[in-house]
């Protein structure tokens, strides 16, 4: 048994220092039987949340991606041409990553814990 133990300790140095520590435990705040009613009753971070501009140009990696999402809202009039234009400036002098960080596929799903 000890064998197994330092065989462990010596692939996954972290995870046996962590499991050996005792501090690795998860609280459970309540028990339901029902999975329909428990999802119901989570409180989800993003539930009516909207992405706006700015959510989609963070989605971005290139300028041109970025110039394309700004003229598309500004068509369907979801942004002013006077926002439009604050926006393009930023972009131009400042470039894609002055939006903030690159929000990857799954950005909403890890900020929710899920």
């Amino acid at each position: 048994m000890d064998v197994e133990k330092e065989s462990f300790r010596k692939m996954f140095p972290n995870l046996a220092q962590e499991m050996e520590s005792g501090n690795c435990g998860i609280k459970i705040n309540s028990v339901r039987s029902d999975p329909a009613t428990g999802e119901k009753a989570v409180s989800r971070k993003f539930t009516a949340y909207t992405p706006d501009v700015i959510d989609f140009l963070r989605r971005c990696d290139k300028v041109e991606q970025a110039e394309e999402i700004i003229c598309y809202l500004e068509k369907r009039g979801e942004i002013s041409s006077e926002y439009a234009r604050k926006l393009r400036k930023q972009l131009k002098e400042k470039g894609v990553r002055s939006f903030g960080s690159k929000k990857e596929n799954d950005h909403y799903l890890k900020q929710d814990g899920l």
